[in-house]
């Protein structure tokens, strides 16, 4: 097949909706820039024309960026940056703070254990692993690495922040992920999911028993922020053979440790 005549079959990367979407979207990303550029309050005319955009296109986009609460309309054509970037702007300093506090506490409990140490934070049904603490000789091979997911409930990490919701948000995660399994030894039924959960909150700490990995074993504590909400789980994994109990207590001191200096207090 010659090159020609491959281009002329290829398909377009984007339909024209597609391409209207991201259209809307760099505008939109353009005021908020315009915006960000000034203290005070900005005119709509001199939005615009830092954009590029007709005046009624910008009100337009406008108009929904207030909506969303991430543009705040203070005046008849005057708009500032909203309250809605400022809360979202937290939630990313919480999560890089609580990545950058726990590197060091990581780094020391892998050296106690000699196992991959992992910080998980949690992202809607799935846990994402945002650090890791290890070295190819801790026995195991890292399956998943920075970046990776997995089901709350396939997980120590994520069976922590299972247990910090209630039995009506337990019934509805079980029932948008339908609580399928990794392995035979993944909790698949609701009944057992809600024992296992209660037995961490009474614990304080979860585990994993090769419920995502067969021959993997896992521990987690839960790290807190300074306004008591879980941020993170910090996880032992080791062979199912090596995992031993007397790790909880340093795990367990290693997490609040990394709470303590996200502004904990237990007092």
């Amino acid at each position: 097949m010659s090159l020609s005549k491959t281009h002329s079959s290829a398909v377009p990367i984007f339909s024209s909706e597609q391409t209207v979407s991201i259209q809307v979207l760099e505008r939109a990303m353009g005021l908020l820039d315009a915006l960000a550029e000034h203290n005070d309050p900005v005119a709509l005319k001199d939005l615009a024309a830092a954009t590029g955009l007709h005046t009624s296109t910008a009100h337009r986009i406008l108009a929904d960026l207030v909506a969303g609460r991430y543009v705040e309309r203070v005046e008849s054509g005057m708009y500032r940056l909203g309250m809605r970037l400022l809360e979202l702007g937290s939630l990313v300093k919480g999560r890089l703070n609580v990545r950058d506090a726990a590197w060091e506490p990581m780094r020391e409990l892998h050296r106690i254990t000699g196992q991959t140490i992992n910080l998980a934070l949690q992202q809607g049904d799935e846990i994402v692993y945002v650090e890791r603490a290890w070295n190819e000789y801790s026995g195991m091979q890292v399956v998943r690495a920075i970046g990776g997911r997995a089901l709350l409930h396939l997980t120590s990490s994520g069976k922590l922040f299972l247990a910090s919701c209630d039995r009506q948000q337990i019934q509805s995660y079980a029932k948008r992920t339908n609580l399928v399994g990794a392995t035979q030894n993944s909790i698949t039924q609701l009944e057992a999911l809600e024992r296992e959960l209660a037995q961490v909150r009474r614990l304080g700490y979860a585990r994993d028993n090769e419920e995502l990995e067969l021959g993997v074993r896992c521990l987690a504590a839960g790290v807190f922020d300074d306004t008591g909400v879980l941020q993170a789980g910090l996880s032992i994994s080791a062979p199912s053979d090596r995992l031993r109990e007397e790790w909880v207590p340093v795990m367990l001191r290693i997490a609040h440790q990394i709470s303590v200096s996200l502004g904990y207090d237990t007092v």
